[in-house]
């Protein structure tokens, strides 16, 4: 994935909101990616650009090579909410790609093999309503996981859940990338989240958004909080946002 001195801007009432000003950053294929910076900023832009669900403005995306220029089931984006249909079981929220694609009558088996692949193979036949909010999320998962996309576009996946659920999850889906071997584009508000998971994190200026550094995250998978390159890690990207002195 290739993202060429795209910059971006909203027509707001007739008055202009620049969003992203000259953006470039590449993902190599099976690399986990994730872009921090203020609220605001326009990181979500980035990642509906990426997904194809707008066109910027000015500037270039790019999918092994070809423009991006509409949705495809290879780029598959899980947003901060599950957005999961309520009269829908867990195997058939699963099976909506498939489904939409016209091939589930023969591709069956993907939805039982993403399932267990986020570990949810014995609530297939369970309702929304019945999940905790992390079980929901994985749900969210293995419903882009089933279309065995090759970019992963993940929108703050794991905002809304509590603290332990959270930290769990992030160790999740760092396996679940591991396995699947997909390309992973993160947004975060979390420093910790960031440099747990990816191998490089991307901090962008207020909007509108710049590129302010490119961090590669020189650490083995399992990683540990206390390790101490972790704690340089956090201080340096700290320092970036602004916030060192928080340290």
């Amino acid at each position: 994935m290739s993202i060429r001195g795209v910059s971006h801007q909203f027509d707001l009432d007739g008055g202009i909101l620049p969003v992203l000003d000259d953006v470039s950053l590449d993902a190599a294929p099976g690399e986990f990616v994730a872009l921090l910076g203020p609220s605001g900023c326009g990181k979500s832009t980035l990642l509906r650009l990426v997904a194809g669900l707008d066109r910027p403005t000015r500037g270039e995306v790019l999918g092994d090579g070809q423009a991006i220029t509409a949705p495809h089931p290879s780029r598959v984006v899980v947003f901060q909410d599950p957005t999961l249909y309520p009269w829908r079981t867990v195997w058939r929220n699963v099976s909506l790609g498939l489904e939409a694609q016209g091939i589930l009558s023969r591709e069956r088996g993907r939805v039982e093999a993403a399932l267990n692949l986020v570990g949810l193979g014995a609530f297939a036949k369970a309702y929304p309503h019945q999940l905790s909010g992390g079980m929901a999320q994985r749900v969210a998962l293995a419903r882009a996981l089933v279309n065995d996309p090759r970019l992963l576009v993940l929108d703050e996946p794991l905002g809304k859940l509590d603290s332990l659920t959270r930290l769990q999850m992030q160790s999740e889906l760092v396996s679940l990338w591991q396995r699947a071997g997909f390309t992973a584009l993160l947004v975060t508000h979390d420093v910790e989240e960031a440099l747990f998971m990816a191998d490089r994190v991307i901090v962008f200026s207020d909007r509108p958004a710049r590129v302010a550094a490119d961090v590669r995250v020189d650490l083995p998978h399992p990683r540990h909080r206390g390790d101490l390159r972790f704690g340089e890690l956090r201080r340096l990207i700290l320092g970036h946002l602004g916030l060192e002195a928080t340290w």
